[in-house]
């Protein structure tokens, strides 16, 4: 049984907030690269560059690569030969998330539903965890912003409607969505499952390195045929107009009840930021 405290736990969990805010993802900034390539719109073009000037500055200067730096969202792997000692893993990664917005002076975001009170340290944080095989613990930390988090959608249809339904509800997401979510976006679909799990395989999908092909062929083809869609709408960078409103479109899929086609649309700005940590 390999021990893992949770101090270290907590240490990482605040340097890869902070990291997390400050570095887009060499895969994002290798797709905004390929994406100004076949941009056909000049107003297009000229955003593309300067958001890849925007995540040059913000990785050089250490600040924020958007002024939202979002809700906490953890995905965890817990290893099954894993024992953690010196206390608890909810814990340890909530402080680890407070630390790293306070010493990182990141924009602390959650607040009461109503009254609007904040919180003031940047939690509670959302966590999704897994028992895996194995002596590990993977982290991923998702800052999540409210402009595309708001853009998404979920919906319970019918099984008659098949994957032509299913097509149309996310066109339908994305043109209502327009400039909001700051395109151009990376897009999670999730399919199955049930009311909560298709929201949490759409957020899943996001993970996924961008320009990493899907594994599944099935859903791989869905994928580019997605694409393809979102990308004809028009909407384009900033939603100014142009051929790449999104970046890339990310599905998961799970079977689901005889009586339901659950489907999700989670929506990623051009801040595609996470980061993947394994202890």
């Amino acid at each position: 049984m390999r021990q893992i405290s949770i101090k270290t736990i907590t240490a990482a969990v605040k340097d890869g907030a902070i990291r997390a805010n400050f570095e887009l993802g060499d895969d994002v900034v290798q797709a905004l690269k390929n994406a100004r390539e076949h941009e056909e719109s000049d107003a297009g073009k000229d955003i593309l560059e300067k958001l890849q000037e925007n995540a040059a500055i913000a990785r050089e200067e250490r600040i924020p690569i958007c002024q939202d730096t979002g809700v906490a969202v953890l995905f965890v792997e817990l290893g099954q030969g894993v024992s953690l000692v010196d206390g608890d893993l909810y814990p340890a990664l909530e402080e680890g998330v407070r630390q790293g917005y306070e010493e990182g002076f990141l924009r602390k975001s959650l607040c009461h539903p109503f009254t609007r009170k904040n919180t003031g340290d940047n939690t509670p944080i959302i966590v999704h965890l897994d028992l895996v095989p194995g002596d590990a613990l993977k982290i991923w930390v998702v800052p999540k912003g409210g402009g595309s988090e708001n853009m998404s959608r979920l919906f319970m249809l019918p099984p008659s409607v098949g994957w032509e339904g299913i097509k149309e509800k996310v066109i339908e997401t994305i043109e209502d969505a327009g400039p909001n979510p700051c395109p151009p976006t990376i897009v999670g679909v999730g399919i199955g499952g049930n009311f909560e799990k298709s929201a949490i395989l759409a957020k899943k999908s996001l993970l996924r390195p961008l320009g990493a092909e899907n594994p599944d062929p099935e859903l791989a083809a869905m994928e580019r045929e997605l694409l393809t869609l979102i990308n004809n709408t028009g909407i384009g960078p900033q939603g100014l107009g142009g051929r790449v409103t999104s970046l890339a479109v990310h599905v998961l899929m799970m079977p689901c009840h005889i009586a339901s086609l659950p489907l999700a649309v989670n929506i990623q700005c051009h801040a595609n930021r996470h980061l993947e940590m394994i202890l």
